[in-house]
């Protein structure tokens, strides 16, 4: 080869080698600054629900280590929460003693509302249990039910909340179940609603945790402000004989998504995590990819009830997962 064509490809070479490696410079950089934007938009995308705590994630605190009840407002601010979801059970050593008073009840008002507002917290909803069978064939006893109940409606009116969460316990026939928790949520929804109060039922055990017969139940409800309230992990339907033990669990993704369409509130169950933050027993991935594609975008309560760390650290790490889940939802 000559040595003047020998010099023109040699040429050649270099500038198609500059060119090839400043383009190859170029889309590192570009790829680079693609994946830091979509790294910096995650990590800043709001979730699309707000944040409530149950206060069932600290009942340790105040069964076992004697934590004021009336102290959760600033506990659940502290830990970065804007929504309060209250037991009424964790109440029950003075409403009880007091018979549930009308006295004893206003107490219980005033003293929530004022830590709440003192808190700048929102009062969401009360979870009432021990109040008798809402499901029970005695029609006498469901009727009283539904009677013990409005005072825990009328409390709600006065404290701000949208619902109280009730339980559908009685007959385990599901023909009779359903009639009667037709009958019993029918009598409290429609007291409720002149209060501006909605019922809402939670997957809570036995023929409630059946997705399927508790939307049949709302279905044939049909008044607007009775609804249900999916827990994420209550799909026990049969423990075994003297165990709190589950011995046949309801599908709890097929559930949640029987429920999401009735939806007015929703609970985000957890119990243990892996060395990543995610719950070992709940694809929270999927459990929110559910909740999100049923439209919902209001609260989502935290309930912590594992044993392997503090209620603190369980509540907190479930928190969380909930903000890094609703993130990685495709």
């Amino acid at each position: 080869m000559k040595r003047k064509s020998f010099i023109r490809m040699a040429s050649a070479v270099v500038i198609g080698i500059s060119l090839l490696t400043t383009y190859a410079c170029k889309e590192t950089k570009k790829e680079k600054v693609e994946t830091a934007e979509i790294g910096e938009k995650t990590a800043n995308t709001e979730p699309f629900f707000e944040l409530s705590l149950a206060q069932w994630s600290i009942h340790k605190m105040i069964r076992e280590d004697g934590v004021d009840p009336y102290s959760f407002a600033e506990k659940a601010k502290n830990w970065g929460f804007t929504g309060l979801e209250y037991v009424s059970q964790l109440y029950n050593p003075e409403l009880e003693k007091a018979n549930y008073s009308d006295e004893a009840m206003a107490n219980f008002v005033a003293k929530s509302n004022e830590e709440a507002k003192k808190h700048g917290m929102k009062n969401v909803l009360i979870m009432i249990d021990g109040q008798g069978n809402l499901a029970v064939s005695d029609e006498a006893e469901r009727n009283k039910t539904v009677e013990k109940h409005k005072k825990w409606v009328d409390a709600a009116a006065a404290m701000g909340c949208h619902a109280i969460r009730v339980n559908l316990s009685g007959s385990n026939v599901p023909e009779q179940w359903i009639k009667n928790s037709v009958d019993g949520l029918t009598k409290l929804a429609t007291y409720a609603k002149t209060k501006n109060i909605n019922i809402l039922v939670e997957n809570h055990g036995g023929l409630s945790s059946n997705g399927e017969l508790q939307a049949q139940v709302l279905k044939k409800v049909n008044m607007d402000n009775c609804g249900s309230l999916p827990d994420f992990g209550n799909f026990c339907i049969e423990r075994k004989p003297d165990s709190w033990d589950c011995a046949k669990e309801y599908d709890k993704y097929k559930g949640v998504k029987e429920l999401m369409p009735y939806a007015k509130a929703v609970s985000a169950k957890s119990n243990n995590f892996d060395a990543d933050g995610y719950d070992t027993g709940i694809d929270y991935v999927q459990m929110l990819k559910i909740v999100k594609d049923a439209g919902y975008k209001g609260f989502i309560g935290v309930e912590y009830e594992g044993s392997e760390i503090s209620e603190e650290e369980g509540i907190i790490a479930t928190r969380d997962l909930l903000i890094k889940a609703a993130n990685e939802i495709e």
